[in-house]
């Protein structure tokens, strides 16, 4: 009897999962790829061709231009647009019978790939890239050949479109052969690039880069810099560097080329002028030059203004108090000018006189 139940309960727990599987199948959809442009049939489920279905997309009616056929949709040169969760129901009764998820976009076309060793002598990386997207999951596969053999390709774990091979010899005049090939639902292309080691030697930048005035000379810069963390073995593969500074005032750099030194002291500078500083490494004898490493910000030493001290004490003050007022110039009453009481006598005088001889005669 036991027996028997755990049977029945085994039975009845399947049919569950099917039928949760078969609505969530129904609801999730199954995908369905389709080119750009091109026309789209979609079919309901199994249905006979003489059933009668309605469709519905992300929920609602079908506003683009369509058209049914039995159990059949069929859609006209289809874009982005078209994108979408497509459901049919079998009419009269409108039971959900299928979904499809409606994919729209092209086939993958050849892929741009490059090839760099930053690592020397460990090994190198590629990476390649779509010029144009293709609007649906593109996978990458990638083969490298050195000397008629093939090569381990491991997949970078950050950056999905890229690779990191091992040398398996130094100073090979063997040339290797990369081939990236583009792989989705509507279609395939390939893109393959031969080289020697020497030309994909390129370090990356130099690193910690530090510009410091120098004490009491106003024209100096000290500059100094590591090696990047990730050249392996600079004691047996030495860098040489190309430095690079200018006045912010002027757009013209200047340039010094250094042997190993990670270290250059400038001379030159414009006193009390901000100057900015880049730094850039190569291997001595094989490759090209790294990017230039983040700029720095540097000014010369400015010597500070002394402090003037006055050593004179101040002038005293001397009270001052206002003078009298100058003595009155106008004449007292009661006073003739100088000069004056003698002129009005004179003239009587005259007159009498005149007056006794008209008398007399």
């Amino acid at each position: 009897m036991a027996n028997l139940v755990t049977s029945l309960c085994c039975v009845v727990l399947a049919a569950v999962v099917v039928a949760y599987a078969q609505k969530r199948s129904q609801l999730v959809g199954r995908i369905q790829y389709e080119r750009m442009g091109s026309d789209v049939t979609m079919q309901c489920g199994s249905l006979d061709n003489d059933a009668s279905v309605s469709w519905k997309v992300n929920g609602t009616d079908i506003k683009a231009r369509h058209r049914l056929e039995g159990p059949r949709l069929l859609l006209t040169q289809v874009d982005l647009g078209h994108n979408g969760l497509y459901s049919c129901f079998q009419n009269p009764h409108g039971e959900r019978r299928d979904t499809i998820n409606l994919r729209i976009g092209t086939a993958p076309r050849e892929p741009t790939v490059t090839c760099r060793s930053n690592t020397y002598p460990k090994g190198f990386y590629c990476s390649w890239h779509q010029q144009h997207s293709t609007y649906i999951p593109t996978e990458f596969e990638v083969d490298v050949h050195h000397n008629q053999r093939a090569l381990e390709v491991q997949r970078d774990p950050v950056h999905k479109n890229r690779c990191h091979v091992r040398f398996p010899e130094v100073f090979s005049s063997f040339p290797y052969r990369v081939n990236v090939t583009a792989i989705n639902d509507l279609g395939r292309a390939s893109a393959a690039i031969s080289f020697e080691e020497s030309n994909i030697v390129k370090p990356d930048p130099p690193e910690r880069v530090v510009a410091t005035p120098i004490p009491n000379n106003v024209r100096r810069l000290e500059v100094t810099w590591n090696s990047p963390s990730t050249w392996p073995d600079v004691d047996n593969f030495p860098l040489k560097y190309f430095l690079r500074y200018r006045p912010l005032i002027r757009d013209q750099w200047q340039h010094v080329e250094l042997s190993d030194s990670t270290s250059h002291t400038i001379t030159d500078a414009y006193a009390g002028k901000e100057y900015i500083i880049q730094v850039a490494a190569k291997d001595t004898e094989i490759g090209t030059w790294s990017d230039w490493s983040v700029a720095v910000h540097a000014t010369p030493w400015i010597e500070e203004p002394k402090q003037i001290t006055s050593t004179t004490e101040a002038d005293p003050v001397i009270e001052t108090k206002p003078s009298p007022a100058p003595a009155s110039v106008e004449p007292h009453l009661g006073e003739a000018p100088a000069g004056g009481a003698n002129r009005p006598l004179s003239i009587s005088s005259t007159l009498v006189l005149g007056v006794l001889l008209l008398l007399f005669m």
